[in-house]
């Protein structure tokens, strides 16, 4: 494998060192290999005195990274055990903390599409830009799984309910949005990064900020806050269709019939998994809990439907089982969230095993 066609590709550049996504043609969706190089980067660059900044950036014009392989998972949970999937996911969400705890500053550049497992790799950074081009989103609820890689942790933080918002919905949000919610720190014009990234290899981080940074284009969930804090306060999905039906505007109207054609068994663990996630507090003890749902999706008919209608047969009209909200009991929820035993992630630790089930 030549040194362009690895699915990672790392460099150094003065005092920044640069990981880039490089499966363009896949949206730099990762795999467990992709994880696996980041990680062992990290840790050489936490130890090199010379380097001071980390960048991640995504290969190609269209994104960062369109989130995790899922058509690796799709073949996993359908053809074999789910033990590739659950040991990926182990490693993606040791990093996705990582990540977040990490000791220099970690620069990621959202700019295009970032959805995913493409969130966790750029979200829990401690600088976050985003452009007029970012397209950010966890639009698991469409293909019969769950919001992970610490999405449940940082929509849990956003204001009011915007982070149910975006978690039931999977709705794709730009700049002002993602400042607005959380996920993003800074906005600079696309025309600038170039020039944002070269200069990181001279600069300190702050500095580079102050002359590239601008005010962002005005957002839409600025406005609609009053309904969505309303609608998706209830506490049971089916309620908060009915508050939305009810709202009688189109945005409520739209926002309800995308709900409906969601898979109802995830949104109704998503919608447990973000109040959970409110108690559960550090992120460590959200990606714990994050893992017991993402394993339990793996004995699910709608991960597979879900991933076979939207990414490998692209029908878009995926057969959910069970079909309606009704039909998802309270039972059936809970079992997403039962302890795995000597399986767990264990991220925060023994001591706080058996908190997560809160």
């Amino acid at each position: 494998m030549s040194g362009t066609e690895a699915p990672v590709l790392l460099h150094t550049a003065g005092r920044a060192a640069h990981i880039t996504l490089n499966r363009p043609k896949a949206l730099n969706a990762l795999n467990h290999e992709m994880v696996r190089r980041i990680d062992a980067a990290l840790t050489t660059w936490e130890h090199d005195p010379s380097v001071e900044t980390v960048v991640i950036t995504g290969a190609g014009e269209r994104g960062l990274c369109a989130g995790g392989d899922i058509r690796a998972v799709h073949d996993d949970a359908r053809n074999g055990d789910g033990t590739a999937s659950a040991a990926f996911w182990r490693d993606e969400y040791h990093l996705n903390a990582r990540i977040a705890r990490y000791p220099k500053p970690y620069v990621a550049v959202m700019d295009g599409i970032v959805m995913g497992g493409g969130v966790g790799v750029s979200a829990h950074g401690s600088v976050r830009v985003v452009t007029e081009r970012s397209r950010i989103a966890m639009p698991e609820t469409g293909i019969g799984f769950v919001p992970d890689v610490g999405g449940t942790h940082l929509l849990a933080l956003a204001p009011g309910e915007l982070g149910t918002h975006l978690a039931l919905n999977g709705t794709q949000i730009g700049a002002a949005d993602a400042l607005l919610c959380g996920l993003a720190d800074h906005y600079v014009p696309s025309t600038s990064l170039r020039h944002l990234v070269d200069d990181l290899a001279d600069l300190p981080v702050r500095d580079v900020l102050a002359r590239h940074v601008r005010p962002s284009p005005p957002g839409e969930l600025a406005g609609r806050r009053e309904w969505i804090d309303t609608c998706y306060a209830a506490d049971t999905v089916e309620e908060i269709i009915h508050r939305l039906l009810a709202q009688g505007g189109p945005d409520a109207k739209e926002a309800a019939e995308t709900l409906l054609a969601k898979s109802p068994t995830s949104l109704k663990v998503t919608l447990v998994a973000m109040r959970r996630a409110r108690r559960l507090g550090p992120l460590e003890r959200v990606l714990d809990q994050e893992y017991r749902v993402s394993c339990a999706t793996l004995s699910t008919a709608d991960l597979v439907e879900g991933i076979r209608a939207q990414v490998i047969d692209k029908d878009r009209n995926p057969h959910w089982s069970p079909a309606r909200l009704a039909e998802v009991t309270d039972a059936d929820v809970e079992r997403f969230f039962a302890p795995l035993g000597d399986r767990e992630l264990g991220l925060a630790g023994p001591d706080a095993a058996t908190e997560v089930a809160w």
